[in-house]
């Protein structure tokens, strides 16, 4: 400027920032009007228990234990399923998005598998592993694998070919260029696959639980509902909403530490 005030920065609504106490204020206030309808009895106390029962309930299944078990034997199975599903798709991610055989073959593969309904899968899969673990673990594997290979390759595919172009011209190998230039280029993406991938694994589990699973936070929810027992019904809903938020938390670690170069 002319009379030599500085330009106000005018691009704010490119950068939005997370406010956490407005996150928890709006879930605070949510929980205090659901309790005020409850004791005002605008809610029924069977089909909608006021989240002081709900939080009865689940102090109870944490002392009796009951909690621990079931979410054990959960977070086990979320852990092998994803895990494996995640390799797995990691793998062709990047072999679609850096070989044209793969590309080739893969996408019009993941494109035809990617719609079917992963639950569908489940009664194949227990003919295949068993009504055990392995039929539950492969069905997470399998809604796992999809979301993450387009999430890898779509990153793959976003890294600026000028920047392999340069490192070639200085004599890197090609692994060299895998670790520092494709990796970190598509790791952006591949993290917010892990956030859809992660998600779409905690409903799979609990699906899987629901149909053949004696132990599991999806069992508990499921037994609860056969029993009429909302508030125990519900404990295990706010249960399977903390898995979630600890695990986009843990999502949101990795991306600062692996994205502070942004």
């Amino acid at each position: 400027m002319a009379d030599g005030r500085p330009v106000p920065y005018r691009g704010e609504v490119f950068r939005p920032r997370e406010v956490r106490t407005l996150g928890l204020l709006g879930i605070a206030l949510l929980i205090a009007l659901w309790q005020v309808a409850s004791m005002c009895g605008w809610m029924s106390p069977i089909l909608a228990p006021a989240p002081s029962q709900v939080a009865a309930s689940l102090w109870t299944m944490i002392e009796s234990g009951a909690l621990w078990t079931n979410l054990k034997a959960s977070l086990l199975r979320l852990l092998g399923g994803w895990g494996l599903g995640t390799a797995a798709g990691l793998a062709l991610g990047f072999a679609i998005g850096l070989t044209t055989l793969f590309r080739s073959t893969g996408v019009p593969l993941v494109a035809a598998l990617f719609p079917i309904p992963k639950i569908a899968m489940l009664p194949l899969f227990i003919l295949w592993f068993g009504i055990g673990e392995g039929s539950k673990i492969a069905t997470i594997a399998f809604g796992v694998f999809f979301p993450t290979v387009v999430a890898c390759y779509g990153g793959v595919d976003g890294v600026d070919r000028t920047l392999v172009r340069m490192g070639r011209s200085f004599g890197l190998s090609s692994w060299s260029i895998l670790m520092k230039i494709v990796l970190p280029g598509a790791l952006p993406a591949i993290l917010s696959g892990f956030r859809i991938s992660a998600s779409i694994g905690i409903i799979l589990l609990v699906a899987a639980e629901m149909i053949g699973a004696q132990h599991g936070v999806g069992a508990l929810i499921l037994l609860s509902g056969n029993l009429m027992m909302t508030d125990q019904l519900l404990a295990g809903v706010v249960v399977l909403s903390v898995m979630g938020l600890t695990v986009s938390a843990l999502i949101a670690w990795l991306e600062r530490r692996l994205l502070a170069w942004r």
